[in-house]
């Protein structure tokens, strides 16, 4: 398996852990042993997972906001970028709950196998519809209040309480920015290294990836054996896909609103760049393509690519927001559960600023995706829905943050003059 790519492991350990699940299921052991012997490996995955969202968060975010130190030399740049940036946002977001409100694929799902899920996560499913009707009864306010934590220790210590943390994160990072440079260059240069350090561990986690997938598709199998929780799986497949599709049309038509370039001229400029961020599933690592086709193909000035971009590769996640907010709702459908209007507009904001802290690497919005279920009060072991087909989507979804970030480099170049 050393030489296959990790997407290609991963599908393997899907199409071998929901073969494996079959087999065992009609077998008078297969299920004892399964849940003795195997799922505990997918749940230690999902741990890991869980484990890594707050540092992740904190790194991430802190890093990306004292990076914005230039908005002091360019504040207009800075203003425009960041103000499309959080637009586009939240439009993907708002675009991916309406998508999945009116497709609805986690309702194909039958009732009994509804109740079977429910019955393996009955504990931690009634653990967050508590909470979730406990949220219901505060105040109108309430959420306002919850996002300024008392102590920063103790929201750390529960996935619930992420909102507070990149409430944190985000004061620190302005704080550092304000401060005289000399001064925050310690504590820059410490979170730019734990920064590093957590995307390490991510790609350690990301290594055992295909064992715990097999593990978790093995007892999936096992523990709801339906043919139409997969059939809702591809519902959910095709819904994402839309919701992507649709928002990289959206920034065609701002595109040629805003600049009057074509369709024609915008997608064949940018392709190439989509094609490499499909093959690597990171913003990240596709910049360098990013910003040699907005300069050279798409006309945007260097000034403007040099800022625009590496700070959208940062924060400007809008595939990963449309997931998230598919996501987050498809599991809740999943399971019956009956999102609120309140608790749908908190995913808009927690999947929002989620994206912002989701580090420019494959597979770092399934661990951001912790933090909007647990603040939504959505049962996290959900997850274990949607890893099958993860991979391929993530993919997917790089494809639309670039496409996202050489839009708001081009609107941003017009706007300043910038713009050939």
């Amino acid at each position: 398996m050393k030489k296959l790519a990790l997407h290609w492991k991963i599908l393997l350990g899907m199409f071998l852990g929901i073969l494996f699940g079959i087999v065992m299921s009609n077998t008078s052991f297969g299920s004892g042993f399964i849940s003795d012997w195997i799922k505990p490996f997918g749940t230690m995955f999902i741990n890991a997972l869980k484990l890594i969202a707050m540092p992740l968060i904190l790194g991430s975010l802190i890093k990306g906001v004292s990076d914005l130190k230039d908005i002091s030399k360019l504040s207009v740049m800075g203003g425009r970028t960041i103000g499309l940036y959080i637009c586009t946002t939240v439009l993907a977001v708002v675009i991916g709950l309406i998508l999945v409100n009116t497709i609805a694929p986690g309702n194909t799902i039958k009732e009994s196998t509804r109740k079977d899920l429910m019955e393996t996560y009955q504990e931690k499913a009634k653990q967050k519809m508590d909470a979730a009707a406990e949220q219901k009864e505060s105040g109108p306010l309430q959420p306002l209040v919850d996002l300024v934590p008392d102590n920063i220790f103790n929201a750390t210590t529960s996935n619930r309480n992420m909102l507070q943390v990149i409430f944190f994160a985000i004061i620190f990072g302005i704080g550092l920015i304000l401060i005289p440079e000399k001064k925050a260059k310690p504590v820059k240069d410490f979170f730019d290294s734990f920064n590093e350090v957590i995307l390490k561990f991510i790609d350690l986690i990301m290594i055992t990836a295909p064992y715990g997938i097999f593990a978790l598709l093995a007892a999936l199998v096992v523990e709801s054996p339906s043919f139409d929780l997969f059939q809702a799986l591809g519902m959910y497949a095709i819904t994402l896909i839309t919701g992507l599709v649709i928002l990289i049309v959206v920034y065609i038509i701002l595109v040629k609103l805003f600049t009057g370039k074509s369709p024609l001229f915008f997608m064949k400029g940018i392709s190439p760049a989509q094609l490499v961020a499909f093959s690597t599933s990171s913003s990240a690592a596709t910049l360098p393509v990013t910003m040699e086709r907005v300069e050279k193909h798409l006309g945007v000035d260097k000034e403007v690519s040099s800022f625009v971009l590496p700070i959208g590769a940062t924060i400007n996640m809008d595939g990963t927001s449309v997931y998230q907010a598919i996501a987050a709702v498809f599991i809740a459908q999943a399971f019956g559960m009956d999102l609120s209007i309140s608790t749908q507009l908190g995913i808009i904001v927690t999947a929002s600023l989620a994206s912002i802290g989701a580090a420019a690497v494959p597979s770092a919005g399934m661990i951001m995706l912790v933090m909007v279920l647990g603040q939504a009060g959505i049962p996290e072991a959900g997850l274990a829905l949607i890893f099958a087909v993860d991979r391929p989507l993530d993919m997917c979804r790089t494809i639309t943050n670039i496409t996202g970030d050489a839009t708001v480099s081009m609107l941003v170049a017009k706007s300043m003059g910038k713009l050939d």
